[in-house]
């Protein structure tokens, strides 16, 4: 500061280190007391002018005095202002003036930069601040941090920027319109909202959070600002602030939350600056806390999916092992079935029966009693024993095996049990004392006739339940064995044929326990894949189906707003795959799927992406393809391409592809239709004979349309009344007298006329109509039986696996017949083998139900599917239909392997009691050979076609 009694010089001189404009000023006024007292200088405020320091900008005389203003240079918005009396000033103060203007204003300027720089500085600082918080926020979204960490980082970053020592966020459900406190501190707040608690948003009413999220825009300001800035009443809720700052957290145009700080001080106040900056640094925390969930829901997704393949691989390794003991249960009873017929002597037959039990069960001492024919001794045909080998015969008494067959059931029973027996009577305990022994019944036609008894003489060796039921199941066919060796000679042949049938079978068991063994191991190779895959294939590197349909359904978005932006999807796999992986293994498999994958790729462009499905199955998304031609031409390329030879290690394979082509449309709206279509034109392409590519066109469509259709009439021909009942006569082959007639299911369709169930009975199972249709044509069945049968014929309907999963199914028949009238010795229900794998028990139960009624019960289709001789014992059958695949190759003259089948199953019904109707005589000649064979019964064209009741009664 230039002082009172300076000089001139001293007041220029203190223009040069003055750091403020108002400094300047002084050290003017300065220099004017001393050099000319009567003039007064000051600065004053004009527009930017781009004349040098020093130029005169306007002068004005009033009252006697003179005003003058000199620029001050550099584009400064001030002047030097001059006031001095008189109306011409000398050329001494003009001279000094410009002197002064030109030194203020060199000074004025520096810190005018000056000014500027420090500006930038901060601004500079500002962002840099701000950077460095965006950064930390982005951080927060990964990682492997708890929530309640992740929302005090962030509360550390926003009170980086702004005052923040008291911070909460709240986030909203849009779909419940609830609110939670994800993260909440305040010094003053002694009663805090519930972190884990979600509050309704209508008991926030009117509350400034409440505001925010309804308004969607930023609040600041003391309480009274606040009041006047929303619509409506404004709640008070926790202690009074100073000062409030609350911004939403948007995701689009809907809230989802906010963010608020608050001050409870003078010194803290919020400005407009906080409010933007807030507001910007909201949204990349909802950027973050989006990413952050999404994050955690797909963790929580890849573990469910985890567990979830974890339990179904424990479930498929138990069904394994239960598919491995059904497999030995089986083949010990195919051999037992196969001794009744090819040992020579009794005595061979017990002691391979023992080896077959021994493998199922510890049978070191095994033995067979047998009732005699008075049933007054017990017979001991066969017995090892470590102590008892040899029992003679004796009369009944009150032993262990007399026990099971006085009560008719299996005895498992430990030295305990046997004590507690022989204590109340039960028993009289004699010879060597067992530790463990087990005895089941062997029953012959609903007759007890002997035993089938194991026991042990150490604690080692225990039997359990499942052992009971094991041998009680083998029993039966024990006892069944026995009596199949009584049976007529002419029984061998048709049992060689059906044991060669059960061997087949087995094979083809052992077969699909090896597919389900590969299947296992391809499920478990998936349950370790899913940990890494997110999305990319980790065999080839290419993408995988989530990736591929993020780009389809951004090709779409394209094409609906531009449709000159056509594209188009390629769906291929390569043909004999599974041949080519069988034979030469999965790594040389898996790098041919990698070089495919690489053909693949270089026969695309740049934007395109090719992507793996899975297995063998690729798709391509051709971008901005322009039209089908050249979707066409690139597929061709495809499919040279990967016609070429394959080099893998030291073998070179072959393999081709077909192509299926799904062009944009307007109609699509889901990246998986396009997928579908794709996938559909390749199966086209395959059924035209592969190495080729097909467009997805109008006649597929139509396909998927005619589909879609049926299945629409199924439930209108519900109710309708559409379906109905024709039925086929059942004749004796000798003179062609009608005995019965097989009830058939026809659709009379209004527009396509009479269907048959091939052409629509598979969709009705799928929409689950199958079972109503049923239940109708049944009904209309028993309304016409008491006319059909008035002759003494009978009625037979079809029962599918399907039905006996009813538990009334009886009651409903029953039922219904009673209700028309209708005769249970006039009907008959034919089931096929694979309807009596399904559930056996309950089949069983409800078909002795039905036969205890009087109802009679035929084996459809028999000698096509599992054959096992069990069957014929274990339900109450009545009669055996031979299949129509036998009877179509029979020929005229001379012997074939349907004929040897037929004989069999004629000799094996005829000594077991069983009528025999063969189904699909077309033929004259068919006739006469069943006739020479032996076979009474018999259907098919050749007598009549199914035909309404009406028909036949007329």
């Amino acid at each position: 500061m230039v002082g009172a009694n300076a000089s001139p010089w001293d007041a220029l001189e203190s223009l040069l280190v003055v750091d403020t404009p108002a400094a300047v000023e002084a050290a003017w006024r300065a220099y004017a007391r001393t050099r000319f007292p009567e003039t007064e200088l000051r600065l004053a405020p004009t527009k930017p002018s781009p004349a040098p320091a020093g130029t005169l900008l306007d002068r004005r005389g009033e009252h006697g005095r003179t005003r003058l203003r000199l620029a001050l240079g550099a584009g400064l918005p001030l002047a030097l202002e001059a006031v001095f009396p008189g109306e011409s000033p000398r050329l001494e103060l003009l001279t000094a003036l410009a002197q002064l203007a030109r030194v203020g204003g060199l000074r004025l300027g520096t810190l005018s930069e000056l000014a500027r720089l420090r500006q930038s500085v901060a601004r500079l600082e500002q962002a840099e601040r701000l950077q460095r918080a965006l950064y930390a926020i982005a951080d927060q979204a990964s990682g492997d941090r708890e929530m309640r960490e992740v929302m005090r980082a962030l509360h550390g970053i926003v009170g980086s920027l702004m005052y923040a020592e008291n911070f909460y966020i709240a986030l909203r459900d849009p779909a419940r319109d609830t609110l939670r406190f994800a993260y909440y501190v305040d010094v003053a707040d002694r009663d805090p909202p519930d972190s884990g608690r979600d509050y309704p948003l209508e008991e926030m009413r009117h509350s400034l959070t409440w505001h925010v999220i309804r308004r969607g825009k930023p609040l600041m300001g003391s309480m009274e600002q606040l009041a006047a800035q929303v619509d409506g009443p404004l709640a008070a809720t926790g202690p009074d602030c100073v000062d409030w700052l609350g911004v939403p957290l948007l995701h689009g145009q809907q809230v989802m939350g906010v963010v608020v700080v608050q001050s409870y001080t003078e010194e803290a106040r919020y400005t407009e600056q906080d409010r933007a900056l807030l507001t910007y640094v909201a949204q990349h925390i909802q950027t973050a806390l989006e990413r952050r969930l999404a994050h955690e829901e797909l963790e929580r997704r890849v573990a469910e999916r985890t567990e979830a393949l974890r339990e179904a691989n424990r479930v498929l390794q138990q069904q394994v092992l239960e598919r491995q003991r059904g497999e030995r249960l089986q083949a010990a009873l195919f051999r037992i079935a196969e001794l009744a017929g090819t040992t020579e002597s009794i005595d061979e037959f017990y002691a391979a029966v023992h080896r077959v039990i021994g493998g199922l069960l510890y049978a070191r001492n095994f033995y067979i009693a047998l009732l005699s024919d008075d049933q007054s001794e017990l017979h001991f045909p066969y017995s090892v024993d470590e102590f008892d080998a040899s029992r003679r015969p004796r009369r009944l008494g009150r032993g262990l095996t007399e026990y099971v067959l006085r009560h008719g059931t299996a005895l498992l029973a430990h030295t305990d049990d046997i004590e507690r027996l022989c204590a109340t009577g039960e028993l009289v305990q004699s010879g060597a004392q067992s530790v463990y022994w087990l005895g089941v019944p062997l029953v012959c036609e609903e007759r007890t006739v002997g035993v089938l008894a194991v026991q042990s003489y150490s604690e080692e060796h225990r039997y359990s339940q499942r052992d009971q039921e094991l041998l009680t199941f083998v029993s039966y066919h024990v006892a069944n064995a026995l009596e199949r060796r009584r049976a007529a000679e002419s029984l061998k042949q048709a049992n060689a044929e059906l044991e060669r049938r059960v061997t087949e079978r087995t094979r083809a068991l052992a077969l699909a326990n090896r597919d389900l063994r590969e299947q296992i191991a391809e499920r478990e190779r998936i349950e370790r894949r899913l940990k890494h895959e997110t999305l990319h294939d980790s065999l080839t590197g290419l993408p995988n189906r989530s990736l591929l349909l993020q780009r389809l359904e951004r090709a779409l978005g394209r094409y609906h707003e531009d449709a000159a932006r056509v594209f188009a999807v390629l769906f291929l796999d390569l043909d004999r795959f599974k041949v080519i992986n069988d034979s030469v293994g999965h790594l040389i498999g898996d790098d041919l799927l990698f070089q495919a994958g690489g053909r693949i790729r270089a026969c695309l462009k740049a934007q395109d992406v090719v992507a793996r499905l899975g297995g063998d199955e690729f798709a391509v998304l051709l971008e901005d393809i322009g039209d089908a031609e050249g979707a066409c031409k690139v597929a061709q390329r495809i499919i040279d391409e990967l016609n070429a030879p394959f080099r893998l290690g030291a073998k070179e394979l072959f393999t081709s592809t077909s192509i299926g082509i799904a062009l944009a449309a307007p109609h699509y709206r889901r990246p998986e239709e396009l997928l579908r279509d794709a996938d559909s034109a390749m199966y086209r392409a395959k059924d035209e004979g592969r190495q080729r590519y097909a467009l997805f066109d109008e006649r597929l469509r139509r396909e998927a349309v005619s589909l879609l259709e049926t299945e629409n009439d199924l439930r209108r021909a519900l109710a309708r009344g559409e379906f109905e009942a024709h039925f086929q006569p059942i004749v004796r082959l000798d003179d062609g007298g009608t005995v019965g007639y097989e009830a058939l299911l026809r659709w009379r369709h209004p527009e396509r006329g009479l269907l048959l169930p091939a052409d629509f009975l598979a969709i009705a199972e799928d929409n689950g109509s199958a079972e109503a249709i049923d239940w109708k044509v049944f009904e209309q069945v028993f309304a016409a039986s008491p006319a059909l049968t008035a002759g003494g014929a009978f009625v037979s309907i079809n029962l599918s696996g399907r039905h006996f999963r009813s538990i009334d199914l009886d009651r409903r028949l029953l039922g219904l017949m009673a209700e028309h009238g209708v005769a249970a010795h006039r009907v008959r229900i034919e089931v096929t083998e694979r309807a009596l794998l399904e559930n056996p028990a309950r089949v069983k139960r409800t078909l002795e139900t039905l036969r205890s009624h009087g109802i009679g019960v035929a084996l459809d289709d028999f000698g096509t599917g599992y054959s096992s001789l069990s069957y014929l014992h274990q339900y109450p059958m009545q009669a055996l239909k031979i299949d129509r695949s036998f009877v179509t190759d029979l020929p005229a003259d001379g012997e074939s392997g349907s004929s040897a089948v037929v004989r069999a199953i004629l000799a094996m019904a005829g000594s077991l009691g069983m009528q025999t109707i063969a189904e699909g005589i077309e033929q004259e000649s068919q006739r006469q050979v069943l006739l020479r064979m032996g076979c009474v019964y018999g259907q098919g064209f050749l007598f009549g076609q199914a035909q309404p009741p009406a028909v036949w009664l007329s």
